[in-house]
């Protein structure tokens, strides 16, 4: 005879939650997998377990009124005859037109204008508006080749060759039908209204010899005018930089698993990858047996939210950083203001990442025409820069209290570590002690 104990509650199981349980059915209710964007959504070790050491007596502060913090970086000075300057190290990361609206991209493309750093295509090529709004653009090479043509590399100002994302790496993105308007499919070279899978791996080289290869022939197609950048995602982060500084690249880009704007399988963003906390170290380590740590620049991204992101990533050793999903919310995506519709669209504003259905009631992931008419492109663009200048300003705040008079100054001693976990992957002391788990080796 059993006894229910009225005074405890039922008892849930933590390896078959809610959320478990309502895949199962789907899954055995649908039979497919289910996609969506947004980055990884478990919690892992990231930049709030990391902790900055103010100036006191030990160490001297800048006056964050009188004395200067410089924010300035050089990206590509190794080999191209015209690398780029920007006035900040926070840029935009990749993101296609497809993905995203004509509008959002120029919102994008003006909003880093005004605040002097730079934007990025994406998957699907350059259009005009983006290119004309933009004054630093960054223009992706990918596996796919979608609109990749010689005229567009040359009207870039660099050219980032994409070999993994973060959230993602292995494997590739998709573009559902809806998605693919009929200048979407003519971009692409693709029938218009069928759903699309952007490819894993570039199809002409099989390893790093021919990545050599096809940076050289990049250089060549661009007179050695523009900065190559390699992006790889966060999975073997020493030996994917070490060999992309060996292929040539003038900047390495790392992904970590928090990043990722474009849908692919929810199984492969919560199951592949690494944090971007664990990634920025051991790129930085082999930068620096390389000889090579701030002659070949590294931009992190992945997860990316505010001045005090950017302060920790420079301070394990990036140049630059790069955001996506808090460009996407600065011009107005999973905005409070359209819950309305997104309830209709069984979500809610916060928790939107179905960008990929082309349902977006802010106008920013679609090619619906009157959804995308919703955002203003200058309206948008204008909230975009604020926004960076605010992250930019929290980062010099941080960066002068710790005594540094340019944000790549700041460094590792200037960082504790919350956890465990954190100490760990960022190579820096639990706060308290002196001590760093497992150091002597990545």
């Amino acid at each position: 005879m059993s006894y229910h104990n009225p005074y405890t509650p039922p008892r849930k199981s933590a390896t078959f939650d809610d959320y478990t349980l309502a895949e199962i059915r789907r899954a055995a209710a649908t039979g497919i997998y289910d996609i969506r964007g947004a980055g990884t959504k478990r919690k892992v070790p990231h930049f709030d377990d990391l902790l900055f050491l103010g100036a006191s007596i030990s160490r001297y502060p800048l006056e964050g009124y009188r004395e200067k913090c410089d924010t300035t970086v050089v990206l590509g000075s190794r080999f191209a005859k015209k690398p780029i300057t920007l006035k900040t190290p926070i840029t935009i990361a990749g993101m296609s037109f497809g993905a995203l609206s004509g509008n959002a991209k120029e919102a994008l493309g003006r909003g880093a204008t005004i605040a002097g750093t730079s934007t990025t295509t994406g998957d699907g090529g350059m259009t005009d508006e983006e290119r004309g709004h933009s004054q630093t653009l960054v223009y992706q090479y990918l596996p796919s080749r979608y609109g990749m043509n010689p005229k567009d590399l040359r009207r870039a100002d660099a050219i980032e060759v994409v070999v993994g994302q973060g959230a993602k790496p292995g494997g590739g993105g998709m573009l559902l039908g809806q998605k693919i308007s009929d200048r979407v499919a003519n971009m692409r070279n693709l029938p218009k209204g069928i759903d699309q899978r952007s490819a894993c791996r570039h199809p002409d080289w099989t390893g790093p010899d021919d990545l050599e290869i096809k940076i050289m022939e990049l250089r060549e197609i661009t007179d050695w005018e523009k900065p190559i950048y390699v992006k790889v995602g966060g999975a073997r982060p020493y030996y994917d930089t070490a060999l992309a500084v060996k292929a040539g690249a003038d900047v390495v880009v790392l992904d970590g698993m928090q990043g990722g704007t474009a849908a692919t399988q929810d199984v492969f963003i919560e199951n592949v990858g690494m944090p971007t906390l664990a990634c920025i170290r051991p790129a930085v380590q082999a930068l620096q047996d390389l000889g090579m740590h701030r002659k070949v620049q590294l931009i992190v991204s992945g997860g990316i939210r505010s001045g005090a992101d950017v302060a920790k990533a420079l301070a394990l050793g990036a140049d630059a950083v790069a955001i996506g999903t808090a460009a996407l919310v600065a011009i107005g995506d999973n905005d409070p203001r359209w819950e309305e519709e997104y309830q209709k669209l069984g979500t809610t504003a916060g928790a939107y990442d179905d960008w990929h259905e082309g349902k977006d009631p802010a106008g920013i992931t679609t090619q619906d025409p009157e959804l995308a008419k919703r955002l203003d492109p200058v309206a948008a663009g204008r909230r975009l820069a604020n926004y960076l200048k605010v992250m930019t300003l929290e980062a010099q705040t941080i960066a002068r209290a710790c005594g540094k008079n340019h944000l790549h100054n700041l460094e590792p001693e200037d960082l504790v570590a919350l956890t465990i976990e954190a100490s760990a992957m960022a190579q820096v002391p639990l706060a308290g002690t002196n001590w760093i788990p497992g150091k002597g080796g990545f």
